[in-house]
């Protein structure tokens, strides 16, 4: 496994446990629960390996990979019936493959828009995040 010691990823340090909460790993992937929960059930589905773009994947870890997002979503969709998912593979400052599967909710926030990466609003109690992260895995 290629890791690059300045990604918050590879070093699975504090930056990354201070955003998210891991869930399960999959197939080539870790799927976290974003701490921040204005979108109810928000998850990322990082990358096993430090890879910047899904170009660099062959096409059997691209396929892997697009499983890993694939279950994710629909656990999440399972789990608290979204209006919509929404998709985000940004990392302009985090070249590592990752992807943000935000669920929306019609008359909630952003609904109709993009979603806003960091909205600060939304933090649970240690035993609504397990509770969250139990019925995820329930339906992963």
């Amino acid at each position: 496994m290629e890791l690059n010691k300045d990604c918050m990823y590879c070093m699975e340090d504090e930056r990354r446990d201070n955003l998210m909460i891991e869930i399960a790993k999959l197939e080539v992937s870790t799927v976290f629960l974003f701490k921040e929960q204005t979108y109810k059930g928000r998850c990322n589905v990082v990358y096993k390996d430090h890879v910047k773009e899904l170009f660099q994947l062959d096409d059997e870890n691209l396929a892997a990979y697009m499983r890993d997002v694939k279950r994710t979503a629909a656990a999440i969709d399972k789990a608290f019936q979204p209006g919509k998912i929404n998709y985000g593979a940004y990392g302009d400052t985090m070249h590592h493959l990752h992807m943000h599967v935000v669920p929306k909710y019609e008359n909630s926030d952003n609904w109709g828009s993009t979603f806003e990466m960091n909205p600060g609003k939304t933090h649970l109690t240690d035993a609504e995040y397990q509770e969250r992260i139990e019925l995820i895995k329930k339906y992963l």
